[in-house]
């Protein structure tokens, strides 16, 4: 990535669409690679205005507001990958649902939701790719790269302005379906259990059941139990990092195949039958849709491979 610089002063329109945005996010990412330090200094001494006047970080930007942004350095974008890539073109085939306002993808397991971290790219960036004319796209949460399942990404910011309102108010059901070890008990109906983020000297990051971490949730139902084995719902009620899964190892019934927070023993019985990815899937979404108001509800189905190992597990019973 090389460093340009914008030559001169921009005046920029803004469209209804980002009404209610702070500035100093929306600079952000009009000026990508940017620091924000740089940023938060061209605010303070006025170079920024928006109708010819001074504001603050913190202003939301109103419909048509004129803004004056000063010439700045800012990094070149990183080209967005090759629709003819395998990984990239087959994302289509994915899509559950799309419409002008956002669209609902069973991602795959394995394939991360953006780039970075080593990876030259991610599910939104294959997106932009595959809608080069799709003004606007982000992804309005996440799934662990070997989780997959039902991912939300928005087509307009009031979209996902009105998805991100959902989540903080509780209003969007999420529903995985994941393979623990053992027999998970009949009248357990919820780990509430604290998570703690934390980072090893390797830079790995992990997620544990701490006094000092955030409050968390997750109930679970039993949908189908095999031989020491035991397939169960979970509905996160909060949204912590690894959250399910650090719930069902701290309950004593780790998901299979989770090379994280996995039982090595459980593991290698359910590689034996074909496993070869974490057995965690989200495998519904349910949401007030943000044009419409009508609650909608989109399902996943399990892939193939996690098919099969359910099949096998039931000639053991």
């Amino acid at each position: 990535m090389t460093d340009l610089t914008i030559p001169k002063v921009q005046f920029i329109t803004i469209d209804p669409e980002l009404e209610g945005q702070r500035i100093d996010n929306y600079l952000r990412t009009f000026l990508k690679g940017v620091p924000k330090s740089r940023i938060y200094r061209i605010l303070r001494k006025g170079e920024v205005r928006v109708n010819k006047k001074r504001v603050k970080p913190e202003y939301k930007l109103q419909a048509n507001d004129e803004l004056r942004i000063p010439p700045v350095r800012v990094s070149e974008p990183t080209d967005l990958p090759s629709t003819k890539l395998n990984k990239v073109s087959s994302l289509e085939n994915h899509i559950l649902y799309e419409d002008e306002w956002l669209i609902v993808l069973n991602k795959p397991s394995g394939t991360a939701v953006h780039g970075g971290s080593g990876l030259s790219f991610g599910v939104i960036e294959a997106l932009r790719a595959l809608r080069p004319q799709q003004k606007f796209l982000e992804l309005v949460h996440r799934l662990d790269r070997d989780t997959s399942g039902c991912l939300l990404i928005a087509k307009k910011r009031s979209a996902l302005k009105n998805l991100h309102e959902q989540l903080r108010d509780r209003k969007v059901d999420k529903r995985y379906q994941a393979l623990v070890s053992g027999e998970w008990p009949a009248n357990r109906f919820k780990v509430k259990a604290p998570l703690l983020k934390n980072t090893l000297k390797s830079g790995e990051r992990v997620v544990l059941v701490d006094e000092e971490g955030k409050p968390s949730e997750t109930r679970y139902r039993i949908l189908e139990s095999f031989n020491q084995a035991t397939l169960v719902e979970a509905s996160p009620i909060t949204g912590r990092t690894h959250q399910i899964r650090v719930h069902c190892l701290h309950a004593g019934h780790p998901i299979a195949a989770d090379n994280r927070y996995g039982d090595k023993d459980f593991d290698q019985r359910t590689y034996k039958i074909g496993l070869k990815r974490l057995f965690l899937h989200a495998h519904s979404l349910a949401f007030i849709h943000p044009n419409t108001d009508e609650r909608v509800t989109y399902k996943a189905p399990l892939e193939p491979s996690l098919i099969s190992v359910l099949k096998r597990l039931r000639c053991e019973i």
